[in-house]
């Protein structure tokens, strides 16, 4: 029996990078998967934000990486995966939004951030055609951007196996086993492999990885609706966030990408809880009405098509990452929240050098953080 020194459980926005990273450190690494290939979980649902402006240190940093490894991409491996640095500008139209956005500005520079709030008429300048009325203003990340899932998955895993990373797919995981609290193997329905370390990247299926070695993890899944419109002329860069909560949502973002098409989703308030992935007819009248009246630039573009995905969530909006304390060589890589696209390559890189054991002191901070023995007190304000 072959053995590796990591196995990884997904192949999904989080399993492939960090394959990738686990290959660049000279680690013998397989990576498996129930799809046909990957991206078939929820990468397909994602709709491509990349942004290091949350309010959670981990996150920033992480993101941070995350960022400068998707801007450099083509440079570096000579693949296009339609990156764009656009920026990132959440808006204000009422007092405790600004308030709120003001405040997260400060705690995202001390943490290395390039951010500032804006006045309403540098954000008009942004943003050209907003709606006016009531704006107060916004903050603008220049750094953050957008690429293409589809592109940026199947970029990383041709560079992982480049790597000497190894890929099973249509590999259903079945059980680990476990001797003297030290994982010795796993099994699928056709085989077993062993090996002293298992990553769980498993998205919305991590509490069914976890419980096979005895672990619970506080991850549930939510549902949110996205669509795409027609291409049409580029006529503003950032992502657009606003934040005000409205009937039936907690909050809505769209950004138009390198081929000129409207990529938008909105969070259902409250959540709807569980896993099916059947697109309704309620968001697209919800989320055209919201978008059409912030920028009425958009009413007369045709939407192509929607889709649902899952959001792997937990208590406060931070991802579980890290070994934990009752088996040796059990690692999580999940609760995502949504954004394992954007997290996935810096998370990938720091769980590289924990298996490798030559984590940097920001590696230990960073766990820490995403440790699953935190307390979930403090729920991320811009999650």
């Amino acid at each position: 029996m072959t053995a590796y020194d990591c196995i990884i459980v997904g192949a999904g926005s989080v399993g492939v990078p960090t394959a990738l990273a686990m290959g660049k450190e000279g680690l013998k690494t397989l990576v498996l998967d129930s799809a046909p290939s990957v991206g078939c979980g929820d990468n397909k649902h994602a709709i491509g934000g990349i942004r290091a402006t949350h309010s959670h240190k981990g996150k920033i940093w992480v993101c941070q990486r995350s960022i400068e490894i998707f801007s450099k991409w083509e440079e570096k491996f000579g693949d296009d995966i339609e990156w764009i640095q656009g920026g990132y500008s959440f808006v204000a139209y009422n007092d405790s939004d600004e308030k709120l956005l003001k405040d997260n500005v400060q705690l995202q520079k001390r943490y290395g951030l390039n951010i500032d709030y804006h006045e309403a008429e540098k954000i008009k300048e942004l943003i050209p055609g907003i709606n006016g009325d009531g704006l107060l203003g916004g903050t603008f990340s220049p750094e953050d951007g957008n690429a293409s899932p589809l592109l940026a998955i199947n970029a990383f895993y041709r560079q992982a196996r480049n790597f000497g990373v190894l890929f099973k797919f249509k590999e259903e995981v079945i059980g680990v086993r476990i001797n003297k609290k030290q994982i010795v193997s796993i099994k699928t329905l056709k085989e077993t492999f062993q090996t002293q370390c298992i990553i769980n990247a498993a998205g919305a299926h991590a509490r069914d990885i976890a419980q096979m070695v005895g672990s619970v993890v506080p991850v549930t899944p939510d549902s949110h609706e996205a669509g795409i419109t027609e291409p049409v002329k580029r006529f503003f860069t950032p992502m657009i966030v606003d934040i005000r909560p409205s009937e039936g949502s907690k909050n809505y973002y769209f950004y138009q990408n390198r081929e000129g098409k409207i990529i938008f989703c909105l969070t259902p308030h409250p959540p709807i809880v569980g896993t099916d992935r059947r697109e309704t007819s309620v968001f697209l009248p919800q989320i055209a009405k919201r978008m059409i009246n912030l920028l009425p630039r958009l009413k007369n573009i045709k939407v192509r098509r929607t889709w649902r995905g899952l959001y792997p969530m937990t208590p406060d909006g931070c991802p579980i990452v890290g070994p934990i304390n009752e088996i040796n060589g059990y690692i999580n890589a999940v609760g995502m929240c949504g954004q394992g696209y954007m997290i996935g390559p810096g998370v990938g890189e720091v769980l590289a050098r924990l298996v490798a054991e030559k984590c940097t002191l920001k590696d230990q901070e960073i766990l820490e953080e995403f440790s699953l023995y935190r307390d979930f007190a403090e729920e991320e304000k811009l999650k």
